[in-house]
């Protein structure tokens, strides 16, 4: 994991995006791409006659709260003892990040939208970017204060396509990691067992071990995060969205949950 693409966004889970992608940045002796995206559209008023428009006054201190966030920003990454550049972008984040991704290995977003942790703010930009990006998205909770390269790696495997993705994608964090489990939840057989899962891992120099966790008449979300309990995880690494977002916004689903709650990083792929 090389080249590392970190959202940047003053808000309540900047500073842990910012503390778990330089810790990778400086595992892999990697590269930081800061991009600094400016969703103008939030601050577009309408009139009854039709017409759009911003208002100056507003424009010019988003402008100015931009910058002295980037000059912040890069004062500290100048004593951070690794390589970055920073790119700038108007309009959506999560279209911005899409597009600013295509030779990133890895994009580091949080778990919530940047604004509010409400659900009604569904889906969040960690949502938007793991169903379009082709690169992987480590979504981090806001609580979060360093990311372990060398940690605890639990991965929730139910043999779909997505959560194939997500083993693949995350190799060259579970090659560095103390530990990996692949969890299941006891519900019913798969047509591809954590035993191909483990093949697999192995064929690339990873050991991990296999665990069954009882949902116990929880939601898979509940029982993943006792396996994360269990286990002790320091992350972990899924397939995201089984289902459609929409039928995930109507019916609940397992990203969704937990991407709302989750007490560690959650490494998504799709």
């Amino acid at each position: 994991m090389k080249s590392i693409l970190l959202h940047i966004h003053k808000d309540e889970g900047q500073e842990a995006r910012y503390q778990a992608a330089t810790d990778i940045v400086r595992a892999f002796g990697g590269h930081l791409i800061c991009l600094q995206a400016t969703p103008f559209e939030t601050f577009v008023f309408g009139d009854p006659f039709g017409g759009v428009y911003a208002l100056p006054a507003i424009i010019d201190q988003i402008r100015e709260e931009e910058r002295e966030e980037r000059e912040a920003i890069e004062k500290r990454l100048s004593h951070a003892g690794i390589n970055w550049d920073w790119r700038s972008y108007d309009g959506p984040a999560a279209k911005a990040l899409v597009d600013q991704s295509r030779l990133a290995d890895l994009i580091v977003v949080s778990h919530v939208p940047a604004t509010s942790k409400k659900l009604d703010m569904w889906p969040p930009i960690a949502a938007d970017v793991a169903i379009h990006a082709r690169a992987p998205v480590l979504a981090v909770p806001a609580r979060t204060e360093s990311f372990a390269c060398d940690g605890k790696a639990v991965i929730a495997w139910n043999g779909s396509f997505e959560a194939a993705q997500a083993v693949r994608s995350s190799l060259p964090l579970l090659k560095r990691a103390s530990s990996v489990a692949l969890v299941t939840i006891a519900e019913h057989a798969l047509d591809h067992p954590p035993t191909d899962a483990g093949a697999y891992l192995a064929r690339h120099g990873v050991d991990s071990e296999l665990f069954s966790q009882p949902a116990n008449g929880n939601s898979i979300a509940d029982a993943l995060r006792a396996a994360i309990a269990a286990q002790s995880g320091d992350y972990l690494v899924m397939g995201a969205y089984g289902h459609s977002r929409v039928r995930e916004k109507i019916l609940g689903g397992v990203t969704q949950d937990l991407l709302s709650d989750c007490p560690v990083p959650v490494l998504l792929a799709h």
